[in-house]
């Protein structure tokens, strides 16, 4: 591992899982919205990183939201072997944003993120 991603994973895992699952719902969006433009190489890199973030925060929380998580991860990893054909595909890639728009949803409602009072 990259002494980057050490920083990273370290920055990351001091967020409360909350914080942590906005994160990933945020990625999630932004996949979204990527897979609606050009930026392939975009794509790629939030996948990447979801990817991790899902990794160190799957462990820290309640089984069955975990266990929705490492789904996802799942499904974001195989996305990525076969990317390229995915991203040449108008249809493919349309399922792909819709996917990542509908996770994105649910796990920010899994991070309690917007029932919490403002402060």
């Amino acid at each position: 591992m990259n002494q980057n991603l050490d920083k990273k994973q370290v920055h990351f895992q001091s967020e409360n899982t909350s914080i942590r699952l906005g994160h990933i719902a945020s990625n999630l969006a932004r996949i979204r919205t990527f897979c609606n433009s050009v930026y392939k190489e975009a794509v790629e890199s939030v996948t990447d990183e979801t990817i991790c973030f899902i990794e160190w925060t799957a462990a820290e929380i309640e089984p069955e939201y975990a266990e929705e998580l490492v789904n996802i991860q799942v499904q974001l990893a195989r996305w990525k072997l076969k990317f390229d054909s995915l991203w040449s595909d108008d249809t493919e890639r349309k399922k792909m944003s819709e996917q990542s728009g509908a996770w994105s949803e649910r796990i920010l409602d899994m991070s309690g993120l917007l029932s919490e009072p403002i402060a």
